[in-house]
Protein backbone atom coordinates (compact mmCIF):
# COMPACT_ATOMS: atom_id res chain seq x y z
CA UNK A 1 0.00 0.00 0.00
CA UNK A 2 2.85 2.06 0.82
CA UNK A 3 4.77 2.06 -2.60
CA UNK A 4 0.67 2.44 -4.59
CA UNK A 5 0.33 5.59 -2.82
CA UNK A 6 3.80 6.92 -3.79
CA UNK A 7 5.79 6.64 0.07
CA UNK A 8 2.11 7.80 1.57
CA UNK A 9 2.40 5.72 4.66
CA UNK A 10 -0.36 3.33 5.81
CA UNK A 11 -0.37 4.98 9.00
CA UNK A 12 -1.15 8.33 7.28
CA UNK A 13 -4.02 6.64 5.76
CA UNK A 14 -5.72 4.96 9.03
CA UNK A 15 -5.57 8.92 10.74
CA UNK A 16 -7.08 10.64 8.27
CA UNK A 17 -5.76 13.45 6.43
CA UNK A 18 -6.68 17.25 7.40
CA UNK A 19 -9.30 18.93 5.84
CA UNK A 20 -8.09 20.66 2.59
CA UNK A 21 -7.60 24.76 1.84
CA UNK A 22 -10.85 26.49 2.59
CA UNK A 23 -11.38 28.73 -0.48
CA UNK A 24 -10.88 31.97 -0.92
CA UNK A 25 -10.68 33.83 -4.05
CA UNK A 26 -8.34 35.94 -5.16
CA UNK A 27 -6.49 35.15 -1.79
CA UNK A 28 -3.20 32.73 -1.29
CA UNK A 29 -4.34 29.48 0.61
CA UNK A 30 -1.27 27.33 -0.44
CA UNK A 31 -0.02 27.71 3.65
CA UNK A 32 -3.68 25.89 4.95
CA UNK A 33 -2.82 22.86 2.93
CA UNK A 34 -2.93 19.11 5.18
CA UNK A 35 0.85 17.87 5.40
CA UNK A 36 -0.38 14.83 3.04
CA UNK A 37 -1.31 17.94 0.08
CA UNK A 38 2.49 19.32 0.54
CA UNK A 39 3.46 15.70 0.89
CA UNK A 40 1.78 14.68 -2.43
CA UNK A 41 1.92 17.78 -4.58
CA UNK A 42 6.12 17.90 -3.98
CA UNK A 43 6.22 14.37 -4.80
CA UNK A 44 8.44 13.36 -7.69
CA UNK A 45 7.77 10.19 -10.14
CA UNK A 46 9.42 6.94 -7.82
CA UNK A 47 12.32 5.62 -9.95
CA UNK A 48 11.99 2.91 -12.33
CA UNK A 49 8.05 3.39 -12.61
CA UNK A 50 7.92 3.40 -16.20
CA UNK A 51 8.88 5.08 -19.08
CA UNK A 52 8.40 8.67 -17.25
CA UNK A 53 11.03 7.38 -15.32
CA UNK A 54 13.87 7.29 -18.31
CA UNK A 55 16.43 10.01 -18.82
CA UNK A 56 16.03 12.62 -16.30
CA UNK A 57 13.00 11.38 -14.77
CA UNK A 58 9.61 13.30 -14.00
CA UNK A 59 9.88 15.87 -10.99
CA UNK A 60 6.91 18.01 -12.32
CA UNK A 61 6.80 21.28 -10.01
CA UNK A 62 8.18 19.38 -6.41
CA UNK A 63 10.86 22.69 -6.85
CA UNK A 64 8.20 25.49 -6.82
CA UNK A 65 9.25 28.51 -4.53
CA UNK A 66 6.11 29.75 -2.23
CA UNK A 67 5.53 32.21 -4.84
CA UNK A 68 4.44 29.78 -7.27
CA UNK A 69 2.81 27.29 -5.34
CA UNK A 70 -0.88 28.00 -5.59
CA UNK A 71 -4.12 27.11 -4.75
CA UNK A 72 -7.05 27.49 -7.84
CA UNK A 73 -10.38 27.83 -7.86
CA UNK A 74 -11.51 28.68 -10.92
CA UNK A 75 -10.33 28.85 -14.78
CA UNK A 76 -8.86 32.14 -13.87
CA UNK A 77 -6.72 31.53 -11.04
CA UNK A 78 -5.61 28.45 -12.86
CA UNK A 79 -4.42 30.31 -15.56
CA UNK A 80 -2.84 32.95 -13.81
CA UNK A 81 -1.22 30.50 -11.66
CA UNK A 82 0.02 28.68 -14.55
CA UNK A 83 1.80 32.03 -16.05
CA UNK A 84 -1.27 34.49 -16.41
CA UNK A 85 -1.14 34.35 -20.04
CA UNK A 86 -2.68 31.39 -21.59
CA UNK A 87 -1.88 32.03 -25.17
CA UNK A 88 2.06 32.22 -23.79
CA UNK A 89 1.93 29.87 -20.72
CA UNK A 90 3.03 26.79 -22.45
CA UNK A 91 6.66 28.76 -22.13
CA UNK A 92 6.20 29.27 -18.80
CA UNK A 93 9.43 27.23 -17.95
CA UNK A 94 9.63 28.12 -14.03
CA UNK A 95 8.67 25.25 -11.95
CA UNK A 96 5.23 25.54 -10.47
CA UNK A 97 2.80 23.49 -7.99
CA UNK A 98 -0.77 24.14 -8.50
CA UNK A 99 -3.86 22.55 -6.30
CA UNK A 100 -6.97 22.38 -7.87
CA UNK A 101 -9.94 23.37 -4.76
CA UNK A 102 -13.33 22.86 -6.35
CA UNK A 103 -14.72 22.13 -9.54
CA UNK A 104 -13.10 24.34 -13.03
CA UNK A 105 -15.27 25.21 -15.41
CA UNK A 106 -13.63 25.68 -18.95
CA UNK A 107 -16.52 27.78 -20.14
CA UNK A 108 -16.15 30.13 -17.48
CA UNK A 109 -15.63 33.13 -19.28
CA UNK A 110 -13.15 36.39 -17.86
CA UNK A 111 -16.04 37.50 -15.32
CA UNK A 112 -16.81 34.20 -14.36
CA UNK A 113 -20.17 34.23 -16.40
CA UNK A 114 -20.68 30.72 -18.05
CA UNK A 115 -20.70 31.04 -21.62
CA UNK A 116 -22.53 28.83 -24.21
CA UNK A 117 -21.69 26.99 -27.63
CA UNK A 118 -23.24 30.19 -28.92
CA UNK A 119 -21.25 32.56 -27.18
CA UNK A 120 -18.14 30.96 -29.10
CA UNK A 121 -20.20 30.55 -32.52
CA UNK A 122 -18.37 32.67 -35.41
CA UNK A 123 -21.51 34.76 -36.47
CA UNK A 124 -21.29 32.91 -40.04
CA UNK A 125 -21.61 29.55 -38.30
CA UNK A 126 -24.61 27.66 -37.62
CA UNK A 127 -25.13 24.13 -37.34
CA UNK A 128 -28.24 23.53 -38.90
CA UNK A 129 -27.15 25.53 -41.98
CA UNK A 130 -24.14 23.27 -41.88
CA UNK A 131 -26.08 20.17 -42.28
CA UNK A 132 -28.18 21.15 -45.03
CA UNK A 133 -25.46 22.58 -46.62
CA UNK A 134 -22.95 19.71 -45.97
CA UNK A 135 -25.20 16.69 -46.11
CA UNK A 136 -23.69 14.34 -48.53
CA UNK A 137 -26.97 13.60 -50.72
CA UNK A 138 -26.43 17.59 -51.53
CA UNK A 139 -22.79 18.27 -51.53
CA UNK A 140 -21.31 14.63 -52.07
CA UNK A 141 -19.03 12.72 -49.93
CA UNK A 142 -15.95 15.24 -50.56
CA UNK A 143 -14.57 17.40 -47.81
CA UNK A 144 -16.47 20.33 -46.66
CA UNK A 145 -15.10 23.59 -47.99
CA UNK A 146 -16.50 27.37 -48.63
CA UNK A 147 -17.84 30.47 -45.89
CA UNK A 148 -20.05 28.11 -43.75
CA UNK A 149 -16.71 25.76 -43.00
CA UNK A 150 -14.33 28.32 -42.40
CA UNK A 151 -16.54 29.46 -39.87
CA UNK A 152 -16.76 26.63 -38.52
CA UNK A 153 -12.94 26.61 -38.41
CA UNK A 154 -12.93 30.01 -36.66
CA UNK A 155 -15.39 28.99 -34.36
CA UNK A 156 -13.41 26.05 -33.26
CA UNK A 157 -10.51 28.52 -33.22
CA UNK A 158 -12.61 30.37 -30.30
CA UNK A 159 -12.94 27.55 -28.01
CA UNK A 160 -9.51 26.77 -28.34
CA UNK A 161 -8.72 29.69 -26.97
CA UNK A 162 -11.16 29.59 -24.11
CA UNK A 163 -11.23 25.64 -23.65
CA UNK A 164 -7.66 24.59 -24.08
CA UNK A 165 -5.51 25.38 -20.89
CA UNK A 166 -2.28 25.45 -21.82
CA UNK A 167 0.54 23.49 -19.50
CA UNK A 168 4.20 24.47 -19.32
CA UNK A 169 7.57 22.72 -18.42
CA UNK A 170 8.11 21.58 -14.84
CA UNK A 171 4.72 21.71 -13.40
CA UNK A 172 2.71 20.09 -11.04
CA UNK A 173 -0.99 20.16 -11.34
CA UNK A 174 -2.97 18.09 -8.12
CA UNK A 175 -6.60 18.03 -7.17
CA UNK A 176 -7.51 17.88 -3.63
CA UNK A 177 -10.81 16.23 -2.58
CA UNK A 178 -13.40 16.09 -5.10
CA UNK A 179 -11.00 18.74 -7.25
CA UNK A 180 -13.32 18.74 -11.17
CA UNK A 181 -11.86 20.16 -14.62
CA UNK A 182 -14.90 19.88 -16.75
CA UNK A 183 -15.24 21.31 -20.59
CA UNK A 184 -11.85 21.82 -20.97
CA UNK A 185 -8.64 20.64 -22.30
CA UNK A 186 -5.05 20.42 -20.32
CA UNK A 187 -2.60 20.89 -23.24
CA UNK A 188 1.27 19.60 -22.78
CA UNK A 189 2.50 20.66 -25.57
CA UNK A 190 6.63 21.23 -25.91
CA UNK A 191 6.13 21.09 -22.03
CA UNK A 192 8.54 18.80 -20.55
CA UNK A 193 8.72 17.35 -17.07
CA UNK A 194 4.56 17.70 -15.76
CA UNK A 195 2.65 15.87 -12.95
CA UNK A 196 -1.10 15.74 -13.29
CA UNK A 197 -2.67 14.09 -10.42
CA UNK A 198 -6.00 13.44 -8.23
CA UNK A 199 -8.06 15.07 -10.74
CA UNK A 200 -12.15 14.27 -12.23
CA UNK A 201 -12.27 15.15 -16.04
CA UNK A 202 -15.62 15.50 -17.35
CA UNK A 203 -16.96 16.24 -20.51
CA UNK A 204 -14.45 17.76 -22.53
CA UNK A 205 -16.82 18.39 -25.66
CA UNK A 206 -16.51 20.24 -29.05
CA UNK A 207 -18.95 22.60 -29.91
CA UNK A 208 -18.26 22.33 -33.19
CA UNK A 209 -17.73 19.15 -34.96
CA UNK A 210 -16.15 17.96 -38.14
CA UNK A 211 -17.76 16.41 -40.90
CA UNK A 212 -15.26 14.01 -42.54
CA UNK A 213 -17.22 12.24 -45.10
CA UNK A 214 -13.99 9.92 -46.25
CA UNK A 215 -13.41 8.67 -42.62
CA UNK A 216 -14.80 5.10 -43.09
CA UNK A 217 -17.21 3.40 -45.21
CA UNK A 218 -20.03 5.92 -44.12
CA UNK A 219 -18.18 9.44 -42.98
CA UNK A 220 -17.56 10.70 -39.13
CA UNK A 221 -18.10 13.39 -37.11
CA UNK A 222 -14.65 13.97 -35.46
CA UNK A 223 -13.90 16.08 -32.33
CA UNK A 224 -11.11 18.12 -31.83
CA UNK A 225 -10.35 18.30 -28.02
CA UNK A 226 -8.60 14.94 -25.69
CA UNK A 227 -9.34 15.93 -21.62
CA UNK A 228 -5.19 15.67 -22.05
CA UNK A 229 -3.15 15.77 -24.67
CA UNK A 230 0.60 15.42 -24.51
CA UNK A 231 2.36 16.85 -27.83
CA UNK A 232 6.15 17.58 -28.51
CA UNK A 233 6.83 16.49 -24.53
CA UNK A 234 9.03 14.08 -22.60
CA UNK A 235 8.58 13.06 -18.97
CA UNK A 236 4.83 13.33 -18.31
CA UNK A 237 3.21 11.46 -15.39
CA UNK A 238 -0.78 11.43 -15.38
CA UNK A 239 -1.65 9.46 -11.84
CA UNK A 240 -4.87 8.78 -10.01
CA UNK A 241 -7.05 10.53 -12.29
CA UNK A 242 -10.66 10.09 -13.34
CA UNK A 243 -12.11 10.66 -17.03
CA UNK A 244 -15.61 10.53 -17.85
CA UNK A 245 -17.93 12.68 -19.87
CA UNK A 246 -20.60 12.81 -16.73
CA UNK A 247 -24.26 13.17 -17.89
CA UNK A 248 -22.87 14.42 -21.77
CA UNK A 249 -21.44 10.74 -23.03
CA UNK A 250 -21.20 10.74 -26.84
CA UNK A 251 -24.12 7.42 -26.78
CA UNK A 252 -26.77 10.17 -25.99
CA UNK A 253 -25.68 12.69 -29.02
CA UNK A 254 -27.86 12.90 -32.29
CA UNK A 255 -27.22 11.57 -35.56
CA UNK A 256 -26.38 13.62 -38.64
CA UNK A 257 -25.94 11.94 -42.12
CA UNK A 258 -26.10 8.41 -40.63
CA UNK A 259 -23.84 9.06 -38.30
CA UNK A 260 -23.14 9.72 -34.18
CA UNK A 261 -22.85 13.29 -33.74
CA UNK A 262 -19.64 12.76 -31.47
CA UNK A 263 -18.53 15.88 -29.46
CA UNK A 264 -15.52 14.04 -27.37
CA UNK A 265 -12.40 13.35 -28.56
CA UNK A 266 -9.28 11.09 -26.64
CA UNK A 267 -9.13 10.53 -22.39
CA UNK A 268 -5.22 11.37 -22.80
CA UNK A 269 -3.76 11.41 -26.33
CA UNK A 270 -0.36 10.88 -26.58
CA UNK A 271 1.09 12.51 -30.28
CA UNK A 272 3.24 15.00 -32.16
CA UNK A 273 6.75 13.20 -30.98
CA UNK A 274 5.54 12.81 -27.50
CA UNK A 275 7.23 10.56 -25.42
CA UNK A 276 8.49 9.07 -22.07
CA UNK A 277 4.88 8.81 -19.96
CA UNK A 278 3.49 6.72 -18.01
CA UNK A 279 -0.09 6.65 -16.55
CA UNK A 280 -0.91 4.59 -13.50
CA UNK A 281 -4.00 4.04 -11.40
CA UNK A 282 -6.53 6.09 -13.68
CA UNK A 283 -9.84 5.43 -13.66
CA UNK A 284 -11.64 5.96 -17.63
CA UNK A 285 -15.53 5.30 -17.08
CA UNK A 286 -17.72 5.20 -20.06
CA UNK A 287 -16.36 6.81 -22.58
CA UNK A 288 -15.39 6.14 -26.53
CA UNK A 289 -12.12 7.14 -27.37
CA UNK A 290 -9.39 6.87 -24.89
CA UNK A 291 -5.90 6.52 -25.50
CA UNK A 292 -4.25 7.21 -28.81
CA UNK A 293 -0.52 6.83 -28.73
CA UNK A 294 0.84 8.44 -32.54
CA UNK A 295 -1.12 10.61 -34.73
CA UNK A 296 -0.93 9.32 -38.09
CA UNK A 297 0.29 6.42 -40.32
CA UNK A 298 3.04 8.23 -41.67
CA UNK A 299 6.65 7.43 -41.13
CA UNK A 300 8.67 9.62 -39.75
CA UNK A 301 9.62 11.69 -36.71
CA UNK A 302 7.30 9.92 -34.30
CA UNK A 303 9.87 6.42 -35.16
CA UNK A 304 11.55 6.06 -31.94
CA UNK A 305 9.23 8.18 -29.96
CA UNK A 306 5.92 7.53 -28.37
CA UNK A 307 7.74 5.23 -25.18
CA UNK A 308 4.53 4.96 -22.83
CA UNK A 309 3.89 3.12 -19.87
CA UNK A 310 0.21 2.36 -18.64
CA UNK A 311 -0.35 0.04 -15.24
CA UNK A 312 -2.89 -0.38 -12.74
CA UNK A 313 -5.77 1.47 -14.49
CA UNK A 314 -9.24 0.79 -14.33
CA UNK A 315 -11.07 0.83 -18.09
CA UNK A 316 -14.54 0.68 -17.58
CA UNK A 317 -17.16 0.19 -19.80
CA UNK A 318 -15.25 1.98 -22.81
CA UNK A 319 -15.25 1.38 -26.02
CA UNK A 320 -12.37 1.98 -28.06
CA UNK A 321 -8.06 2.72 -27.69
CA UNK A 322 -7.11 0.93 -24.81
CA UNK A 323 -4.88 2.12 -25.89
CA UNK A 324 -4.76 2.46 -30.23
CA UNK A 325 -0.84 2.66 -30.65
CA UNK A 326 1.60 3.43 -33.84
CA UNK A 327 5.21 3.15 -33.73
CA UNK A 328 5.77 3.13 -30.29
CA UNK A 329 7.21 1.23 -27.33
CA UNK A 330 3.96 0.89 -25.00
CA UNK A 331 3.76 -1.28 -22.01
CA UNK A 332 0.40 -2.35 -20.58
CA UNK A 333 0.77 -4.56 -17.64
CA UNK A 334 -1.70 -4.78 -14.43
CA UNK A 335 -4.86 -3.35 -15.91
CA UNK A 336 -8.54 -4.41 -15.18
CA UNK A 337 -10.60 -3.98 -18.30
CA UNK A 338 -14.69 -3.99 -17.54
CA UNK A 339 -15.66 -4.30 -21.43
CA UNK A 340 -19.48 -4.77 -23.02
CA UNK A 341 -22.19 -3.15 -23.97
CA UNK A 342 -23.45 -1.39 -26.90
CA UNK A 343 -20.88 0.14 -28.96
CA UNK A 344 -17.54 -2.09 -27.77
CA UNK A 345 -14.83 -2.19 -30.46
CA UNK A 346 -11.62 -3.18 -29.52
CA UNK A 347 -9.02 -3.00 -26.79
CA UNK A 348 -5.72 -3.09 -27.75
CA UNK A 349 -5.15 -1.39 -30.84
CA UNK A 350 -2.02 -2.41 -32.67
CA UNK A 351 -1.12 -0.15 -35.25
CA UNK A 352 1.78 0.96 -37.80
CA UNK A 353 5.11 -0.42 -36.15
CA UNK A 354 3.73 -0.98 -32.98
CA UNK A 355 5.31 -2.80 -29.80
CA UNK A 356 2.92 -3.13 -27.23
CA UNK A 357 3.95 -5.72 -24.26
CA UNK A 358 0.86 -6.65 -22.63
CA UNK A 359 1.44 -8.41 -19.67
CA UNK A 360 -1.19 -9.80 -16.79
CA UNK A 361 -4.08 -7.57 -17.43
CA UNK A 362 -7.61 -8.66 -16.48
CA UNK A 363 -10.47 -8.74 -18.43
CA UNK A 364 -14.10 -8.80 -17.41
CA UNK A 365 -16.21 -9.14 -19.88
CA UNK A 366 -20.02 -9.24 -20.71
CA UNK A 367 -21.09 -12.29 -22.72
CA UNK A 368 -21.43 -10.72 -25.85
CA UNK A 369 -17.83 -10.06 -26.12
CA UNK A 370 -15.60 -12.48 -27.44
CA UNK A 371 -12.15 -12.25 -26.00
CA UNK A 372 -10.75 -12.97 -30.08
CA UNK A 373 -11.91 -9.15 -30.55
CA UNK A 374 -9.66 -7.20 -27.62
CA UNK A 375 -7.10 -7.26 -30.10
CA UNK A 376 -7.35 -5.46 -33.62
CA UNK A 377 -5.00 -4.62 -36.39
CA UNK A 378 -4.84 -1.47 -37.61
CA UNK A 379 -1.60 -2.14 -39.61
CA UNK A 380 0.32 -3.68 -36.91
CA UNK A 381 2.74 -6.66 -37.37
CA UNK A 382 3.21 -7.84 -33.82
CA UNK A 383 2.44 -7.60 -30.06
CA UNK A 384 3.59 -9.47 -26.70
CA UNK A 385 0.92 -10.62 -24.89
CA UNK A 386 1.04 -13.14 -21.55
CA UNK A 387 -0.45 -13.91 -18.41
CA UNK A 388 -3.86 -12.31 -19.20
CA UNK A 389 -7.01 -14.04 -17.65
CA UNK A 390 -10.38 -13.70 -18.90
CA UNK A 391 -14.36 -13.70 -17.10
CA UNK A 392 -16.81 -13.63 -19.45
CA UNK A 393 -20.19 -13.09 -18.66
CA UNK A 394 -20.76 -13.86 -14.84
CA UNK A 395 -18.27 -17.11 -15.86
CA UNK A 396 -14.92 -18.64 -13.68
CA UNK A 397 -12.17 -16.30 -14.48
CA UNK A 398 -9.66 -18.31 -16.65
CA UNK A 399 -6.03 -17.82 -18.30
CA UNK A 400 -6.69 -16.99 -21.99
CA UNK A 401 -3.85 -16.83 -25.08
CA UNK A 402 -5.58 -13.72 -26.01
CA UNK A 403 -2.94 -13.64 -29.22
CA UNK A 404 -3.51 -17.32 -30.39
CA UNK A 405 -7.81 -16.31 -30.11
CA UNK A 406 -7.42 -13.73 -32.12
CA UNK A 407 -5.05 -15.47 -34.49
CA UNK A 408 -7.37 -18.40 -35.23
CA UNK A 409 -10.27 -16.11 -35.78
CA UNK A 410 -8.50 -12.85 -38.15
CA UNK A 411 -5.65 -13.01 -40.78
CA UNK A 412 -3.31 -12.06 -41.25
CA UNK A 413 -1.85 -13.43 -38.06
CA UNK A 414 0.02 -11.01 -35.71
CA UNK A 415 3.26 -12.20 -34.35
CA UNK A 416 4.27 -13.24 -30.67
CA UNK A 417 6.92 -11.14 -30.44
CA UNK A 418 7.25 -7.67 -29.80
CA UNK A 419 11.07 -7.01 -30.64
CA UNK A 420 11.63 -5.64 -26.92
CA UNK A 421 10.75 -6.08 -22.89
CA UNK A 422 10.26 -3.70 -20.36
CA UNK A 423 12.86 -2.57 -17.73
CA UNK A 424 11.11 0.57 -16.55
CA UNK A 425 8.60 -1.53 -13.93
CA UNK A 426 9.16 0.15 -10.19
CA UNK A 427 7.50 -3.31 -8.37
CA UNK A 428 6.97 -7.16 -9.35
CA UNK A 429 4.18 -7.59 -11.65
CA UNK A 430 1.38 -8.64 -10.09
CA UNK A 431 -0.69 -12.49 -11.38
CA UNK A 432 -3.86 -11.21 -13.29
CA UNK A 433 -6.30 -12.43 -10.55
CA UNK A 434 -4.87 -10.14 -8.05
CA UNK A 435 -5.53 -6.61 -10.35
CA UNK A 436 -9.18 -6.25 -9.51
CA UNK A 437 -8.67 -6.64 -6.04
CA UNK A 438 -5.78 -3.93 -5.78
CA UNK A 439 -7.09 -1.89 -8.64
CA UNK A 440 -10.61 -1.34 -8.70
CA UNK A 441 -11.02 0.12 -4.98
CA UNK A 442 -7.71 2.53 -5.69
CA UNK A 443 -7.76 3.68 -9.29
CA UNK A 444 -8.76 6.86 -10.09
CA UNK A 445 -9.15 10.45 -8.19
CA UNK A 446 -9.81 11.26 -4.71
CA UNK A 447 -8.34 7.94 -3.65
CA UNK A 448 -4.99 9.29 -2.30
CA UNK A 449 -5.02 10.57 0.99
CA UNK A 450 -5.62 14.09 0.36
Amino acid sequence: MRRILGGVTVVALLLGAAPAAAAHPGVPSADRLSWLARHLGRQALPERDGWAADGPGTTGGSAATPERTRVVHDRAELVAALGGDNAGNAADATPKLIYVDGVIDGFDGPDGTALSCADLADPGYRLDAYLAAYDPAVWGRVAPSGPLEEARVRSVANQTRQTQINVGPNTTIVGLRGARLTGLTLMIDRASNVIVRNLTLVDARDCFPAWSPTDGEAGNWNSQYDQISVRRSENVWVDHNTFTDGDNPDSAQPVYFGRPYQVHDGSLDVTHTASLVTASWNRFTKRDKLLLIGSSNTVGPDVGRLRVTLHHNLFDGVLQRLPRVRFGQVDVYNNHYRLGGDGFQYALGVGVQSAIYAQDNFFTLDAAVDPADLLYDWGGTALTERGSWVRRGGGAARPVDLLAAYNATHDPDLAADAGWTPTLRRDPVLPAPLVPVLVDPLAGADRLPL
